[in-house]
């Protein structure tokens, strides 16, 4: 999967870490979640967490700017350092081959397949089984205990 500096990174980089995927985007009232994803990730990200960030244009034009200024933004405004993936889809047809896989192992309310909202929240266990989905209102902080129980 490309990074937002274009770099690949493979996802089996990943293999055997707890795994925290949110769509983002820089322009969301949930976009000072940021803080709790950087939060959780630097408490546990010896203990083998990896948040990933996937900033998504879909809803509402909330990430309108290009790689580069994402992340600027995040850099500048909460000095993230967990990695940011390229710019992508994570509904229809362009949609990420991860949020395809993401969404069939963890449907939303009523089965439904598709991300509603910026900051959706998948949690991903060390054997790489999508264990929870977590809606946009839900904070990074509620999610601790989760992370905690597959560490």
């Amino acid at each position: 999967m490309p990074l937002n500096n274009g770099e690949l990174k493979p996802l089996s980089d990943y293999q055997g870490k707890v795994l925290l995927i949110v769509n983002t985007a820089s322009k969301c009232g949930f976009t000072p979640q940021y803080d709790g994803l950087q939060a959780l990730y630097t408490k546990y990200k010896a203990q083998g967490l990896e948040v990933l960030g996937f900033p998504c244009d879909q809803f509402g034009h909330q990430e309108p700017g290009s790689d580069s200024e994402i992340e600027q933004f995040c850099s500048l405004n909460f000095n993230l350092d967990f990695p940011l993936f390229k710019k992508s889809d994570v509904n229809g047809k362009n949609a990420s081959p991860l949020y395809e896989f993401l969404k069939n192992q963890a449907p939303g309310l009523l089965g439904s397949k598709s991300v509603k909202w910026n900051f959706t929240k998948f949690l991903v266990n060390k054997e790489g089984k999508v264990v929870g989905r977590y809606a946009p209102k839900t904070k990074p902080g509620a999610i601790e205990k989760d992370i905690e129980a597959l560490l």
